[in-house]
């Protein structure tokens, strides 16, 4: 680990709350982010995957952005996302989060266009150049057509704002070869709530979460018996919130998460097309498991 990591534990990749007109919906935001944080979060991700990012216009990215920062005042790191596929919007957002107050941007790798590796050293050193804060590499295979090596992850550690690698790429042998290469110069948090003992096993720092928007404490709870040293408690939790996890993934993210959290009233369960509500099968069977975790009554 390095000497001042971001942050340790779990940080929440939060929704964008909407209303059914799926418009930002700040009042259930700010409800949302006070809910969490009295829930005992350790960081809050702002427009990532999970907060529709996409979707979301540039005046609406840099506004939910600032919006979170405000609302948060310092209690815990805000973690902006602002990452594209074009590197100068990626540094243009970036310098967004930096100007009103983020204390850390999340950046994901260039997706369809795609890039070499040397492409992507060229990607991320360009946006740390331009940034004031730490920057949180994101690989996501799944979503992106791109895996960063791990010998590309070393030819980057040596940048003094690129930090940390949120690391999803679901492929353990992989995550033990950057936790080799980069040693104590990075930071790796797993990008998978069904990793997250697995990779704390191997120095990780903690989880960018899904789960932890339905959550919180518990998610809070696993790593916390992790860095307490109780191993088996934290896995044995792990394995106990596995259903839950399965029910968040299995529509694409942030589909049932959307649903989840419109159920505990959170924003209305609406999203932009091209994602649309969760299948009714699929939204019982989450629910089903939200009240059987007493998440709902």
């Amino acid at each position: 680990m390095t000497n001042n990591p971001i942050f340790r534990g779990v940080a929440t990749a939060i929704i964008t709350p909407m209303t059914e007109q799926c418009e930002v919906d700040y009042e259930a935001f700010e409800r949302l982010i006070e809910w969490q944080i009295a829930e005992g979060i350790n960081a809050i991700v702002v427009c990532g995957t999970t907060g529709e990012s996409s979707t979301l216009t540039d005046d609406e990215h840099k506004a939910v952005i600032k919006f979170a920062v405000e609302k948060v005042a310092g209690r815990i790191p805000v973690i902006a996302g602002t990452g594209s596929n074009e590197t100068a919007y990626a540094i243009e957002l970036t310098r967004h989060a930096c100007e009103v107050g983020a204390d850390a941007v999340l950046v994901v790798t260039p997706y369809y266009n795609k890039a070499t590796q040397n492409g992507l050293v060229a990607h991320y050193t360009a946006i740390a150049d331009a940034s004031t804060v730490p920057v949180i590499i994101y690989n996501v295979p799944s979503r992106t057509g791109l895996n960063i090596l791990p010998a590309t992850y070393a030819k980057m550690m040596n940048h003094p704002r690129l930090q940390a690698i949120k690391e999803a790429n679901s492929n353990i042998v992989s995550v033990v070869e950057t936790a080799a290469l980069v040693g104590n110069n990075m930071d790796i948090y797993s990008g998978n709530d069904d990793q997250i003992v697995p990779l704390m096993s191997m120095g990780g720092q903690g989880v960018i979460s899904v789960l932890s928007n339905v959550m919180p404490a518990k998610t809070v709870e696993i790593c916390d018996r992790f860095f307490r040293g109780d191993i088996a408690g934290a896995a044995q939790l792990q394995c106990e919130m596995m259903p839950m996890i399965k029910a968040l993934f299995c529509e694409v993210n942030p589909i049932p998460v959307r649903a989840a959290m419109a159920k505990m009233g959170y924003g209305a369960n609406a999203l932009r097309l091209p994602l649309t509500p969760m299948e009714p099968e699929h939204q019982e069977v989450l629910f089903a498991e939200m009240r059987r975790l007493g998440v709902i009554d």
